[in-house]
Formats: structure tokens, sequence, C-alpha cells
């Protein structure tokens, strides 16, 4: 598998990227939903990686910066024919050290609390992140759950 920065420019990104915006639909509204569009995604302070394999998107996931020392996890995706294969982990480890590599401190992130999202936390708890009070913008919401953790 090979991690690689993105410029989300190709069809397989923007397939995958619209597939993940959907995968919302049924679990919260649409004011409750924080997933970032290919035009946010593409702004200066998102780093953005794919995963590949033989030409093949396995998955993708991001940051975006908040400040000097803050970013967030955004966009963490795979592929529904890749899952269960260490995509997910693979990326987020990445993201990790590149946030580590930028000079971050923290980085967090907000999920959904339904069992749709139970692998996503699982996931983050094996990393290390643990629930925290909403962080930048977010405000409340029943629809989401953060999470945060020191580099």
């Amino acid at each position: 598998m090979q991690i690689k920065r993105d410029d989300l420019h190709g069809p397989e990104i923007a397939a995958m990227l619209e597939a993940h915006l959907k995968d919302f639909e049924p679990h919260s509204p649409p004011e409750s939903r924080h997933a970032l569009d290919l035009d946010g995604l593409r702004r200066p302070e998102v780093h953005f990686y794919t995963a590949w394999e033989d030409n093949e998107l396995l998955g993708c996931g991001a940051f975006k910066r908040l400040d000097d020392t803050h970013a967030e996890i955004k966009s963490m995706r795979t592929d529904p024919n890749h899952l269960r294969k260490g995509v997910a982990r693979a990326i987020l480890a990445h993201l990790i050290e590149e946030a580590r590599a930028a000079g971050l401190q923290r980085l967090s992130l907000e999920t959904g609390p339904m069992a749709h999202f139970a692998p996503a936390r699982a996931l983050y708890e094996a990393f290390g992140f643990t629930y925290c009070e909403p962080f930048g913008s977010y405000r409340e919401d029943p629809y989401s759950v953060f999470m945060t953790r020191r580099l």
C-alpha cells in the first residue's frame, strides 16, 4: 500500500468522496453533517492523502489545520471493497506522523455517536483518541461526538 498526498483531481477520489457524503444522509440531518466537499478539501489548510495499491484507490484521509498547533481529522474513508484490511489504520497512522512532522501538537475529530460509526470510534480509541468537548466552531449536537489526542 502506498499513501501519498493527493491534489483531489482524479475521478476515483471524486467518486469516493461523493459516496462518503451520501453515507451520512441516513444517519444525521444536513445541519449536523460536517464532512468537507471537494472544494473544502482543496483549501491550503487541508492536507489530503490517499492510499493506493496497484493503481486502485483503497481509501483516504486528511487533516485540516485549525491553528498553528491543532488540526482536525477529516474525510477518513475506506473503499467498501477494502474494509478490514488495515487501510484506515494505515491512513490514520500516516496522518498522525504527517501532523507531527508539520509541528502540530493536537489532533481532534468529530464523528457520529450512532452504531454506524462504532468502527470509526473504536479505531480512534485504539490510536489514543479520547472523548472531549466540542472544539473549533463545533457546538454540542446529539448527532456528534468529539475526540482528541495530543501528539
